[in-house]
């Protein structure tokens, strides 16, 4: 039976937010500490400061007094300083603020390795604390390895853990291709399609929201937005990667139409997330996944070949249209046709998938 390593979200229940916003705060002296250390160290000596030289500064730290955390998170936390640091390549990064009502609040994050956390009698025991949380997956059926507690917008607290799962190869032996857009956030060439536009759906109840200041309902409304989001793309790809040996997706991609008058649609598709769902759901089930590009794909007849659909920004109130070779088109089920003929060449040509 095959393998994969799959990351688990579980909500902790609220009775338990004050002690985890402590061990937060502990974890935020540790990073602001790497942070005025490291930032001192190259303005003073111009050396830069490893994980691991970091690591030993912070030694000791766990055993004073009041602190909540242990060393294995003081060394994770010196550890995502330091790959930040280079990340983003800055000397000094942002400080993290443990002050809720500060506008600059950094949400709660604690890191944990794997073995430290443990799962017994339907809690998780952490740092000498026990944590209730609604375990809708069984968590007595895994073995917990590292991951970490993080807080949201709203002040619940989740519990991130990575297990190994047994994932069953797909059975599909057929080849799809998908094109991504803004209305419908993804269509396929058998005219299955994924609705978007889950912001513009919720978009009046959240002016509505901002307008009479409601804060609390505005954080609801942007997560009920971002869950259904996260779920629909969850369900389409899973039932696509469930029935096909091999996907091909336009290279389409969403870095120049933010910058136009059609940013919020853009955002709001979530390509990226879909995308990276599609990617790794595949590589487990061991399904041909291709990026492939998508040039005159809506404008070439998936028929005959010939181009002259619709083109430009121009054309895109146009849906439907009719080849001279008398083949009727919905636009975008088209485009997907020829995004996975385009696919199908390439691997033919011997072209890496």
């Amino acid at each position: 039976m095959q393998t994969a390593v799959k990351t688990l979200k579980i909500r902790i229940k609220d009775k338990h937010a004050s002690v985890l916003r402590r061990m937060a705060r502990d974890v935020n002296q540790v990073f602001n500490f790497a942070n005025e250390t490291s930032s001192r160290a190259i303005r003073e000596r111009g050396k830069w400061l490893s994980a691991y030289d970091l690591q030993k500064l912070t030694a000791g730290y766990s055993r004073c007094d009041g602190v909540t955390v242990g060393s294995g998170t003081v060394q994770l936390v010196c550890v995502e300083y330091a790959t930040r640091r280079k990340q983003f390549k800055k000397t000094r990064l942002n400080w993290r603020v443990s002050n809720p009502k500060s506008p600059k609040y950094s949400l709660g994050w604690i890191p944990f390795k794997g073995g430290h956390a443990k799962y017994k009698s339907g809690q998780v025991q952490f740092g000498g604390h026990k944590f209730s949380l609604w375990d809708s997956y069984g968590l007595s059926r895994f073995e917990l390895r590292a991951g970490s507690f993080n807080e949201d917008s709203r002040g619940r607290w989740y519990f991130n853990v990575a297990v190994e799962v047994e994932v069953l190869p797909s059975q599909g032996a057929s080849a799809v291709g998908i094109d991504l857009g803004l209305k419908e956030c993804a269509t396929t060439s058998d005219g299955d399609k994924l609705q978007g536009r889950w912001f513009r759906e919720l978009e009046p109840q959240l002016a509505a929201a901002q307008r009479a200041r409601k804060k609390k309902r505005v954080k609801a409304i942007h997560a009920k937005i971002a869950n259904r989001r996260k779920d629909a793309i969850h369900k389409f790809t899973t039932h696509l990667v469930k029935n096909n040996a091999a996907i091909f997706v336009g290279d389409v991609a969403s870095a120049k139409l933010v910058k136009t008058k059609m940013a919020k649609s853009t955002l709001d598709a979530g390509w990226a997330m879909f995308k990276t769902a599609l990617e790794y759901k595949c590589r487990q089930a061991g399904v041909v996944f291709e990026v492939v590009n998508e040039a005159y794909s809506t404008q070439a007849c998936s028929s005959c070949g010939s181009v002259e659909g619709p083109k430009g920004s121009n054309d895109l109130g146009i849906r439907r249209w009719t080849c001279s070779c008398g083949a009727e088109h919905d636009r975008d089920v088209n485009a997907a046709k020829n995004i996975a003929r385009f696919g199908l060449e390439s691997l033919a040509v011997g072209a890496p998938a």
